[in-house]
């Protein structure tokens, strides 16, 4: 059901009290794509392999007793981030623990999936009849 004009403009009046309040993160909740987060994650997680990936070089190239905690701390950092951007990765495309993502294939089987879409229907249809007779 639509808003009324005046519910509209108290709305938009509310929107733009908490941008003006504060614009970050009223920009981080208007996002409404999960995926898009996911993505950040999985590009931060890209950036800290790399990072990992360079401090375990410089600890393992350069000589010294001192700089052998520094790669393994590389080691460490790579594989924090792979495991932080594999989980990311995997929620982003539906596997993991949080609800699937829109538009990812659902685990469940394909009777569920057929008895879903017909019980849709069946709701839609007796809401179209519901509001012809009105």
């Amino acid at each position: 059901m639509p808003l009324s004009e005046h519910e509209q403009r108290l709305l938009d009046q509310i929107e733009q009290a908490l941008y003006a309040e504060d614009p970050k993160w009223a920009n981080t909740v208007r996002i409404s794509d999960p995926r898009s987060h996911y993505k950040r994650r999985l590009i931060k997680a890209t950036i800290g392999f790399a990072l990992g990936v360079v401090i375990m070089m410089v600890g393992v190239v350069l000589s010294g007793a001192a700089l052998i905690p520094l790669g393994v701390g590389g080691f460490v950092v790579m594989l924090a981030a792979c495991l932080w951007g594999l989980s990311s990765w995997k929620r982003m495309n539906g596997f993991g623990d949080s609800p699937p993502a829109p538009g990812a294939p659902s685990p469940q089987g394909k009777q569920a999936r057929r008895n879903r879409g017909s019980f849709m229907e069946r709701m839609e249809e007796r809401w179209r009849r519901r509001h012809d007779e009105r």
